[in-house]
């Protein structure tokens, strides 16, 4: 029984020191395959900077026979010329990849990537930077890629209100297009509670180059919002800073506008009461001169009707003194025919 234990024991280390053998050799074949694959493939260019007219002579090394794709990216990203050539049975590989033309909007100046990809080694790639500029012994400095973030975000907002936020990319004057998720991939915003909030799944492109993201901040506080490109192995920061307040400065707007309107219609209404009160003024004066008017009237009319009743007067006794001797006479002769009648009997 013990005897059949230790051969167990003994078989059972064999078997691990096979294993671990095995998984050496395994480990050995992947290192192996991976240092061939990721030093097989070598690119170089004939020069670092090239002017209107000179050639981009592309040269390098794969596998044997191996086919290769060359690409030529613009400042912007894009791609400027595609070629695929293949390695002789060395492995050496060398292609003009084309006479720089005249500067234009396709070809403009700036910093260009050459990149070498190999077929066979699992799209193991290589890139070089050049420069093409107006002329080739301007720039003695090594290759520098010059990418300009630039955000744009407003510098007052609401609370709830959402906004938009634009961010334009370029490289050497050129605008960057590209995946948002992947061009701005580590863009976030910093929160007035000290959160952050990553922005590489809202950012959308409004136009290669120029990409927009709509927020809604949820408090008050200041936002800053950090847009960070990576763009052919150049990084480059952008940052702009929104303060949040309860109400924006359109509502603040509108509510003076609303201000005025009612100023304005205040204003008419006091300039119509002006009115009506200076019109008031008027009847009042003319309510005043008729008055007065009317007592001058009545005082005439006093003064008339007195001079009536001392007329009436004056009348009176001038009746008197004509009527009362008529009577008398009247009576003298009643008087006298009365006595001839009496002598005639």
């Amino acid at each position: 029984m013990f005897f059949q234990q230790n051969q167990y024991l003994w078989v059972a280390g064999i078997m691990n020191r096979l294993k671990l053998l095995v998984a050496i050799f395994l480990l050995i074949v992947m290192l192996a395959n991976f240092f061939s694959q990721a030093y097989a493939l070598q690119l170089s260019t004939d020069n670092e900077v090239y002017s209107e007219g000179q050639p981009l002579l592309v040269y390098g090394r794969a596998l044997p026979d191996e086919p290769v794709i060359i690409r030529l990216f613009a400042p912007d990203g894009t791609i400027a010329q595609f070629n695929q050539i293949t390695a002789d049975s060395n492995g050496d590989f060398s292609h003009t990849l084309i006479k720089w033309p005249n500067a234009t909007a396709n070809y403009p100046y700036g910093t260009y990537s050459v990149e070498a990809i190999a077929t066979k080694e699992n799209g193991t790639s290589q890139i070089v930077d050049v420069k093409f500029a107006s002329s080739s012994s301007l720039i003695p400095v090594p290759i520098q890629r010059v990418i300009i973030t630039q955000v744009f975000a407003p510098q007052t907002a609401a609370v709830n209100q959402p906004f938009r936020v634009f961010v334009q990319v370029t490289s050497d004057g050129q605008l960057v297009a590209g995946s948002p998720s992947k061009l701005l991939g580590g863009s976030h915003i910093h929160l007035p509670s000290g959160d952050i909030v990553n922005l590489s799944n809202s950012l959308k492109t409004l136009h290669p180059g120029l990409y927009y993201t709509d927020f809604t901040p949820p408090q008050e506080g200041t936002y800053v919002f950090h847009i960070v490109v990576d763009f052919q192995r150049t990084t480059s920061h952008g940052s702009a800073a929104t303060l949040v307040l309860k109400q924006d400065i359109t509502g603040i707007s509108n509510q003076i506008r609303k201000l005025n309107s009612v100023l304005d219609s205040t204003t008419q209404e006091l300039d119509k009461l002006k009115a009506e009160i200076q019109g008031f003024g008027d009847v009042l004066n003319s309510s005043q001169r008729s008055i007065t008017q009317a007592n001058q009237n009545i005082n005439r009319s006093v003064t008339s009707m007195s001079e009536s009743v001392q007329n009436v007067e004056a009348a009176s006794g001038q009746f008197n003194s004509l009527f009362l001797p008529v009577v008398a006479l009247i009576a003298i002769i009643i008087a006298l025919q009365i006595t001839i009648l009496a002598r005639r009997r």
